[in-house]
């Protein structure tokens, strides 16, 4: 008799961080980020400490299926060119991720400008109502993008929060984690908010995306005071319900969004997803004791010169600490910890007055137990919703139960919304 062979935990690379990569790819195939035959196929042959080959792959396909993008686009096949750049945008994404890997950054910025240029070449051709808005935020500007949610016939929009009459509609905003794409946030939460009928705001934050890669903007720890720019922008317009307005945060976003809610009380709704208590919990899990003894005693010098050694040995660990550590725009390896622990909740969660939904899967690799310790913490507002390995929803964000995850969370946001909808309509 044949063993028996398991699909789901025997994954699709022998490689633990590529493995949850190439699933997280293939649960965008729910909303058309992703052709599950075509990514299997790039992958295939990459062997799994080939670093060059992985990054090739990726941007190959964004390559292949770009051109067929144009193609289409040029004989005015509309449909089948928005649908080829969503996925080239989300594969060029994965390219731009594999670039720490390979020791020069030469590649990371023409990279990152493929992809962007495919979403946008999306935005143009989906047939979608989308309207760019920039965010002022201290002296310069966020990028983003509205999408407006569809009108029925007769003027009333699809279900969800956004039943009833037309008028101004409820609007979700969109927070990305530490290195998520525009296209990852179409997949988490955008694309299931239009089909209820919700405006859908995604932009890039500090730290993120084209503000990392084309302005050196760092991240943030206190982000309030990027979510209420955010919301100044957007909650006086004509066409958004101000009544009616929520927020999703996802992956590292999952301690941003909490962390803004304890200053800002605007918001009528919130998702974290997963939620994150203390960022540098998945920085330091796999550190020697004896190394962070160094850094809780203030020996900084004593740990850099140790952190450099440990790291000469191996330019794999070195390459993802380059990659990680540069959006906190602070230079030395004491000195970034120091800052990534500034990202912890514990002193201000108490302060949420916002309904907050915080998902927990099972098997959460990055910030294992977090989540349940947020709802500790913010026990009044905070509500659980478990993902298991049974339903195929565990790993972090639940990378193959993207369906289910947007039924759970969006029946749950509808609902949290509905008593603000009925009061508006008495």
């Amino acid at each position: 008799m044949p063993a028996h062979h398991d699909p789901f935990d025997a994954g699709f690379s022998g490689d633990r961080d590529r493995d949850y990569e190439i699933r997280t790819v293939l649960g965008g195939a729910t909303n058309g980020t992703a052709d599950v035959g075509e990514v299997l196929a790039a992958v295939a042959h990459v062997r799994d400490k080939d670093h060059q080959g992985w990054f090739d792959a990726w941007h190959a396909l964004g390559d292949r299926v770009a051109g067929i993008a144009t193609g289409a686009a040029a004989a005015g096949h509309d449909a089948s060119a928005a649908a080829a750049f969503l996925r080239a945008s989300a594969y060029y994404a994965v390219a731009v991720d594999a670039v720490a890997a390979l020791g020069s950054d030469d590649l990371l910025l023409p990279t990152f400008r493929k992809h962007r240029a495919a979403w946008d070449r999306w935005v143009g051709t989906s047939g979608l109502d989308v309207e760019r808005v920039d965010v002022p935020y201290e002296g310069t500007t966020l990028p983003g993008y509205l999408f407006h949610a569809p009108r029925m016939p007769g003027g009333s929009t699809t279900g969800g929060a956004g039943r009833g009459p037309s008028g101004p509609r409820p609007l979700l905003v969109a927070v990305n984690g530490s290195d998520g794409s525009l296209t990852a946030m179409w997949n988490a939460c955008a694309a299931g908010a239009l089909r209820r009928g919700y405006h859908v705001f995604v932009f890039d934050g500090p730290g993120q995306q084209s503000m990392l890669f084309e302005h050196g903007t760092p991240f943030r720890y206190d982000f309030e005071a990027v979510l209420t720019p955010v919301l100044d922008a957007l909650v006086d317009r004509p066409d958004v319900d101000a009544q009616r307005v929520a927020v999703y945060g996802s992956s590292q976003a999952g301690y941003w969004v909490p962390r803004a809610l304890a200053f800002e009380h605007r918001l009528a709704a919130a998702v974290v997803d997963p939620g994150v208590v203390e960022v540098a919990a998945s920085w330091t899990t796999t550190m020697p004791k004896a190394l962070l003894k160094l850094l809780d005693e203030g020996k900084d010098h004593a740990f850099d010169r140790d952190m450099d050694l440990g790291l000469r040995l191996s330019k794999g660990t070195a390459a993802t600490w380059r990659f990680r550590s540069r959006p906190y725009g602070v230079e030395g390896y004491a000195a970034t910890l120091r800052a990534v622990q500034k990202y912890d909740l514990r002193d201000v969660a108490a302060r949420i007055t916002t309904p907050l939904l915080v998902t927990a899967p099972e098997g959460e690799q990055f910030w294992p137990g977090q989540s349940e310790e947020l709802v500790r913490l913010a026990p009044d507002v905070a509500t659980l919703v478990r993902f298991t390995a049974a339903e195929g929803a565990s790993l972090h964000c639940q990378p193959l139960a993207r369906a289910l995850t947007e039924q759970r969370v969006f029946d749950w946001l509808d609902e949290a919304l509905a008593p603000v909808l009925v009061a508006d309509e008495r």
